[in-house]
């Protein structure tokens, strides 16, 4: 039987490079290609792949995302594609995932392919890889502090005492009551720490803790206000209202 495959990453020069690789390799039935999260969410339950070529850093609905949609009855064989992202290598490599890092060559792929062609060979009855559940069930629990190093120092701040997250270039500031905390990561790597129960993304350069909403008011357009108990307003994309809306 051949290996039923398929490729999930938003940038398509990235699926052709996979693409190409996969071409030549006679045990391959590429079964489709996914542009973001909700495509693949849906391709998972037409074509049920029993391998995935996986991006983690997508908007609005990542590549852990879409695992954590699927539940545990229809996860394939994952080979994890990303860019430089501490988290989720380090993570991938707690639990003995494999994963490409972009920019990677034949040679690092050939070998990703027959590790993983093999784990399909092996999980043919349908059995879900345990390392895939402990990692999810990881990342449901959620960083409980998060290291913040500025000028020399390194401060421990509890992700339960942050109030909001904003964008701020290749950084992220950290408001906590009266402080605030400039972080380097990026917003799709600090949401992927923190716990999804109490943090939801509202914006494309904003994050809230759930437990600090007073009040949602109505704006433009589908568009909604956010007002803390601190007094605070913040911005709800109509995009990313849905997710607000599961955790509340």
């Amino acid at each position: 039987m051949k290996i039923r495959t398929l490729i999930v990453d938003d940038e398509p020069l990235a699926r052709q490079r996979l693409r190409n690789l996969l071409h030549a390799d006679p045990e391959i039935d590429m079964v489709g290609e996914c542009g973001n999260g909700q495509e693949a969410l849906a391709a998972l339950q037409h074509y049920h792949p029993d391998l995935m070529f996986l991006d983690v850093q997508m908007p609005v609905l990542d590549g852990f995302g879409v695992l954590e949609a699927l539940g545990e009855t229809s996860l394939p064989v994952i080979i994890f594609v990303t860019a430089h992202d501490r988290y989720a290598l380090k993570a991938f490599e707690v639990h003995a995932l494999d994963y490409l890092l972009k920019p990677f060559d034949k040679s690092r792929f050939a070998d990703a392919l027959k590790r993983a062609k093999d784990q399909v060979k092996k999980d043919r009855n349908g059995a879900v890889d345990q390392r895939l559940l402990d990692l999810l069930q990881e990342r449901a629990r959620g960083a409980q502090r998060l290291m913040v190093k500025s000028a020399g120092r390194v401060t421990f701040v509890r992700t339960e005492d942050i109030d909001w997250i904003e964008a701020a270039g290749n950084y992220v500031r950290l408001h906590a009551g009266k402080e605030d905390h400039l972080h380097r990561e990026s917003m799709s790597g600090l949401e992927a720490k923190l716990d999804q129960k109490r943090f939801v993304r509202i914006h494309r350069s904003t994050i809230v803790n759930v437990e600090r909403i007073h009040e949602l008011q109505p704006a433009f357009h589908g568009d909604y206000i956010i007002i803390l108990h601190n007094g605070t307003e913040l911005a709800l994309s109509r995009n990313y209202r849905d997710n607000l809306k599961s955790v509340l």
